[in-house]
């Protein structure tokens, strides 16, 4: 999150802004946050995710919503974009805009670099006040790594992490596993001799 503009807004200006807006930018507590743009891995990694849960998730009460669904965390007041989300059950709005979620169930994130920190700790912070959260989830782009984080029943979050291009993450909320290799096909990781080709002839 880099630093806001001085002047103090209130979140109904804030949407009016947003949704005109060319560019996206989190807000809280009265103050804008420009969003930078995504590596071309980043954006290879969320097409494949986006790829895997659309196909998987058919017919199913859970659907997948792409970067450009704006969640708003009503308990902290933080309005933000995940790179993914995935709600399950109906789907609640901010207002009739409908561009507004309120109860994700499993929200993913792609690591970069200048996210990471903010992504593992004030940003967890914020999306652990979502009653509806169930599974958090951060994909690293520079190798084969994501880390699972599921709530519990006595509401404590239990980690997990899975490396390599063999593992897979299972997220039972959604009845569905992230096979890595899926996840990082096309991806190529820097210094690295395990990497992802594009598959030929389908």
């Amino acid at each position: 999150m880099s630093r806001p503009a001085e002047q103090f807004i209130t979140a109904a200006d804030y949407l009016a802004l947003e949704r005109k807006a060319e560019t996206k930018s989190e807000y809280l507590n009265g103050h804008i946050y420009a969003m930078s743009g995504a590596s071309r891995s980043h954006n290879r990694i969320t097409i494949n995710l986006v790829a895997m849960l659309h196909s998987r998730l058919k017919g199913k009460p859970c659907e997948p919503f792409a970067g450009d669904m704006r969640v708003k965390v009503n308990p902290t007041g933080l309005y933000t974009y995940p790179d993914l989300v995935v709600a399950c059950g109906e789907s609640r709005f901010d207002d009739q805009q409908l561009d507004t979620l309120l109860n994700p169930t499993v929200i993913i994130e792609v690591l970069s670099e200048s996210t990471a920190a903010y992504d593992r700790g004030d940003k967890f912070a914020h999306y652990r006040a979502l009653e509806s959260l169930t599974d958090y989830v951060l994909v690293a782009q520079d190798k084969p790594c994501i880390e699972h984080y599921r709530r519990q029943a006595n509401g404590q979050w239990l980690y997990s992490a899975a490396d390599g291009l063999d593992a897979q993450v299972e997220i039972a909320t959604i009845g569905y596993g992230l096979p890595l290799a899926e996840v990082y096909e096309r991806v190529v990781f820097p210094d690295s001799s395990e990497n992802i080709h594009p598959r030929i002839g389908g």
